[in-house]
């Protein structure tokens, strides 16, 4: 494998410090550029593993730690901490990370993933930005903002009938993949309690029929999910999100649901299917 990291800082919204990863096999000509915005409590650098496949098919991937996460986080006290009106902020992060990669590869189609927190930051960039990308994809996601029964403690959802054997057995079926998120030093932290940090405005943006209408039309969309993942409800928090995006009148949105599957799709225990299904989408859309 000839996968080369490089690793830079580049300046955020507000002057803040972001930390940024490449990725890329140095051995195939690049084709198509992958931009991933990862989720609440972990790093960019989970993405590199399950996204190897399409490295090597020639992708380009490029990352950010978001702030309060990863290298971009001052120090390990301020995990989980966004700033003042940091998931505002975090959506212009993306921005010019993606104006970055446009600069470095101004001929390739490039598509932005976001997973679970990540995919919210996502819905709300393509209000704004929809025709600096050529795809977005959503994982882990749901319609942000939405659910109505309050707060859940995720550590002590019952999946398959039965009591949980680690807070975090709603990640995956996996249990390896469990035990590696629980262990990595990076992970497994919530948002800091107090503060400012702007996701009542986010959440009340993405379920904005006006803002939802500003998407190009032809934007593809694929989500890919899994029906166990407690983010979105037994699918009950996916169909306004899917809704919403055919009401405004998107052309292209695609819906995978995965049986069975978790919240991380990309690290359950179908992930070949699930990576397989997701290049087959990517390649389709790259091709123009």
């Amino acid at each position: 494998m000839a996968i080369r990291e490089r690793t830079f800082r580049f300046a955020g919204a507000e002057d803040a410090e972001i930390a940024g990863f490449r990725w890329a096999d140095d051995t195939v000509t690049p084709h198509a550029v992958l931009q991933v915005a990862h989720g609440m409590g972990e790093h960019a650098r989970r993405y590199l593993a399950p996204l190897t496949p399409l490295i090597e098919a020639g992708w380009v991937v490029y990352a950010d730690d978001h702030r309060g996460h990863g290298l971009t986080a001052a120090s390990p006290e301020h995990y989980g901490d966004f700033g003042r009106n940091g998931a505002q902020l975090i959506v212009e992060d993306l921005r010019r990370l993606t104006s970055l990669a446009r600069a470095e590869h101004p001929d390739l189609p490039l598509i932005l993933l976001g997973h679970s927190l990540g995919s919210f930051f996502a819905q709300a960039f393509v209000f704004d930005h929809s025709h600096a990308i050529d795809g977005l994809v959503l994982s882990g996601t749901a319609a942000f903002g939405d659910r109505t029964d309050g707060p859940r403690r995720l550590d002590e959802v019952r999946l398959d009938g039965e009591a949980p054997r680690t807070p975090f057995d709603w990640l995956s079926r996996d249990p390896a993949e469990v035990d590696a998120y629980i262990a990595d030093p990076l992970c497994g932290f919530s948002r800091k309690a107090g503060g400012d940090s702007g996701f009542g405005r986010l959440a009340a943006r993405v379920r904005d029929p006006a803002e939802i209408g500003k998407i190009r039309k032809d934007l593809p969309i694929y989500i890919f999910v899994g029906d166990k993942d407690p983010i979105n409800q037994d699918l009950a928090l996916l169909q306004p999100l899917v809704g919403r995006y055919r009401d405004a009148g998107l052309s292209d949105v695609e819906v995978k649901v995965y049986p069975g599957g978790r919240h991380e799709m990309l690290n359950e225990t179908n992930r070949a299917e699930v990576v397989a299904d997701l290049t087959a989408w990517l390649e389709r859309v790259a091709a123009g």
